[in-house]
C-alpha cells in the first residue's frame, strides 16, 4: 500500500526495498530487495538514496526499526507518504515518516507525529494530537481535541468522542466506542469501551483478546 501511495504521489522514485529477512534480489511489487538495514549506509552511496519510509505495520516494531536506523545514521531522512485522495487541512502538521492513506480526513489544527499510519477512510477531527508510532485503522473516527499517545492503536471502525485522551501503548479494539479517557498499556473495547486487561508494549497490536 505504501508503494502504491509513493507511486501515485510521484514525488519520489523508488529505487528498491530494504528487508531484514528477504534475500537480496527478491522482487516485491516489482521492486528488488537491495539489502538489510545493516547495509543501509553503503546502499545510500551506491544508489544515491535521498531517504526512506518504514513500511512495518506493528507500532512497536516500527519504533524499534526507526531507532535502530537513527542510531546508525542520525541524519537519515525519513519521508512521508500522503495519498493524493486524502483530505488534509492546510493547518495540519505531519511529521517525518508518517503514512496517510486514501480517503483519510485530517481537520484543522491537528498534529500527526512521526512514523504514524492513518489507514484508509479514517477521520481525525480538529485540534487532535496524534503522537509518534501510532496506527489509526480503516474507518476509525476521532472527535475534536482527542490526544493519542505513542505506540497506541485505534482499531477498525472504532470511535473516540471529543476531548478524550488515550495513553501510550494502548489498544482500542475494533468497533469500540470510547466515552472516557483510557490510560497507558491498556486493552479496551466494547460499547462503551472498557478496560479489559493490561498489555506489554512489545505485544503485537493485533493480539488484543
Amino acid at each position: 500500500m505504501i508503494v502504491d501511495i509513493v507511486e501515485k504521489e510521484n514525488v519520489f522514485k523508488i529505487v528498491g526495498l530494504i528487508d531484514t529477512f528477504k534475500k537480496i534480489g527478491t522482487k516485491v511489487h516489482e521492486y528488488e530487495v537491495l539489502g538489510t538495514e545493516k547495509e543501509l549506509s553503503k546502499l545510500i552511496i551506491e544508489y544515491k538514496i535521498f531517504g526512506g519510509i518504514i513500511a512495518i505495520g506493528d507500532n512497536f516494531s516500527r519504533m524499534n526499526m526507526a531507532q535502530k536506523i537513527t542510531k546508525t545514521l542520525p541524519d537519515f531522512q525519513f519521508v512521508t507518504a500522503i495519498h493524493p485522495k486524502a483530505v488534509i487541512s492546510k493547518k495540519v502538521l505531519i511529521c517525518d515518516g508518517s503514512v496517510i492513506m486514501a480517503g483519510v480526513v485530517v481537520n484543522y489544527d491537528s498534529y500527526i507525529g512521526k512514523h504514524t499510519i492513518l489507514n484508509t477512510n479514517s477521520s481525525i477531527d480538529h485540534d487532535c494530537i496524534i503522537r509518534d508510532f501510532l496506527s489509526i485503522a480503516p474507518g476509525a473516527t476521532l472527535g475534536g481535541n482527542v490526544e493519542i499517545n505513542i505506540c497506541s492503536a485505534i482499531s477498525l471502525g472504532a470511535n473516540v468522542i471529543k476531548n478524550m485522551n488515550i495513553g501510550k501503548h494502548t489498544i482500542i479494539g475494533e468497533g469500540a466506542l470510547v466515552l472516557n479517557s483510557i490510560g497507558d498499556n491498556k486493552i479496551a473495547y466494547g460499547i462503551p469501551a472498557k478496560n479489559i486487561r493490561q498489555r506489554k508494549p512489545s505485544e503485537n497490536i493485533w493480539s488484543y483478546s
